[in-house]
């Protein structure tokens, strides 16, 4: 399983197109390196971009906790699913982000800082990361709080 980590600084041109740090295009799985899957984070402004097999396995995991039968599931999972779309990877390792897209995460001046979320990564504006990332210290004590946590 590929690890994404790290954070890198990236600009989007007139058209959108941002290529994909070239660190991280390495460490898709050989038959994800033609496409992503890229869906709006429910919570933050930012595009997260999945390996296809990563988006099959969150998908399917997803299901599983659906039932087929209710209508409020079904309607859940047809907005998630319908929240995603496949960017394809051209030979320069760029993707084609569109217009719309880069207005809802508020890519400012073409900055984009690409950020490392293990087994996926999510695409920020610059300025909007900085703006909402938590201090050092509210960092430290969310850690500690979390990896001190006891199970239930």
């Amino acid at each position: 399983m590929s690890t994404f980590i790290g954070k890198y600084d990236a600009k989007a041109d007139v058209k959108g197109r941002i290529f994909i740090p070239s660190s991280y295009r390495k460490l898709l799985p050989e038959g994800d390196r033609s496409k992503v899957v890229m869906r709006k984070d429910a919570d933050n402004d930012c595009l997260v971009l999945y390996p296809e097999s990563v988006w099959n396995k969150k998908l399917d995991d997803f299901k599983s906790k659906l039932d087929e039968w209710n209508a409020d599931d079904q309607l859940l999972l047809m907005q998630f699913v319908s929240d995603a779309e496949w960017l394809e990877i051209d030979s320069q390792g760029r993707v084609l982000i569109s217009k719309k897209y880069l207005q809802l995460i508020g890519i400012e001046n073409s900055e984009v800082l690409f950020v490392g979320m293990m087994d996926r990564f999510a695409v920020w504006g610059k300025s909007k990361f900085e703006s909402v990332k938590l201090t050092p210290v509210d960092f430290a004590a969310r850690l500690k709080e979390k990896m001190t946590k006891q199970p239930e």
